[in-house]
């Protein structure tokens, strides 16, 4: 029998996350959102393309703006996307506060149909959000995480492969800390082919694609005028997926709770994580230099003012 993902909103980033996890087969996908018909729509959709790409999956719709979430479940993994973007006047904390309330809403709902799903949380501001998802599930801290590394390192990877035109195969880049302009992108363990990015690039050029990959969502929205990067971060939450419903004991940078790890407690930091079928199995602790230990510090601070805001 196949596995079950819920993909919670179904905006750009949530339908394009469930339509690439049904095009590879590797879940039957349950796309919820608030807008009448527009869920069950996209997945009709999905679900005609399969015949042409060779996929078997189910992809179901469903409308919640009466809070019927039945059909996710029994989810195995569950992709919250949900969330309202930033408009005109809204300041920070009215955006914190309205998706919090998202937040709550949502899992309170999911989890009660899925007490043995985990949590992979994308709504913004992310680690604030995926610390208000793991209150509130009061699912233990292996099953709930937050998406952000994975989505900035491929940024980062994308910089350097164009700066030294080599195949972004090759690259691997290692960014930590929160999902914002404090963001702690790590050239001393980033690498081509092995070979830490400090030996290929010139320290002038390398600062410069760190502060790209600090502005890489800020980029996106600048161009499009209108919405937010999708394809890359669909691909970021999708990977994450794999290497849960794959076992795969995938080692990726993910925001996480620490209880002393970095020296930090009771906070949802990015740092990496072996990725398998029980959540997250192993926080991977590195040695950072002082400057890097700074920097990852000043990252937590932002993320704890947060979730001071939301008291969580």
């Amino acid at each position: 029998m196949r596995k079950k993902v819920t993909v919670v909103g179904g905006g750009f980033v949530g339908s394009t996350t469930a339509q690439r996890i049904h095009d590879m087969g590797l879940a039957d996908v349950v796309l919820t959102d608030i807008v009448e018909g527009a869920p069950a729509g996209k997945a009709l959709d999905m679900l005609e393309s399969g015949p042409i790409l060779g996929s078997d999956a189910s992809a179901t719709g469903i409308t919640t703006a009466t809070g019927d979430y039945q059909a996710t479940a029994n989810s195995d993994v569950i992709v919250i996307t949900a969330g309202f973007p930033r408009k005109p006047g809204m300041s920070r904390d009215d955006l914190l506060k309205a998706n919090y309330d998202v937040i709550k809403a949502v899992v309170e709902a999911v989890v009660k149909l899925s007490p043995n799903s985990i949590l992979i949380v994308v709504t913004n501001p992310l680690d604030a959000m995926a610390q208000a998802a793991f209150k509130v599930s009061g699912f233990p801290k292996s099953r709930v995480l937050g998406m952000a590394g994975v989505l900035d390192s491929a940024r980062m990877s994308t910089f350097v492969a164009e700066e030294l035109q080599v195949s972004v195969d090759n690259v691997h880049s290692f960014v930590l800390g929160g999902h914002g302009d404090d963001m702690v992108p790590l050239p001393r363990y980033s690498t081509v082919a092995g070979i830490p990015i400090t030996e290929l690039i010139a320290t002038d050029k390398l600062e410069t694609i760190i502060a790209r990959t600090r502005k890489g969502g800020a980029e996106i929205v600048n161009l499009l005028k209108t919405g937010s990067a999708y394809y890359a971060p669909s691909a970021a939450a999708v990977e994450m997926v794999q290497a849960i419903l794959h076992d795969k004991k995938k080692i990726l940078p993910c925001a996480v709770y620490l209880e002393g790890e970095y020296g930090f407690n009771g906070l949802f930091v990015g740092v990496p994580v072996k990725l398998g079928s029980k959540g997250v199995e192993q926080i991977i602790q590195i040695e950072l230099t002082p400057e890097e230990k700074a920097a990852l510090e000043k990252s937590a601070a932002s993320v704890r003012e947060l979730v001071k805001v939301i008291g969580v």
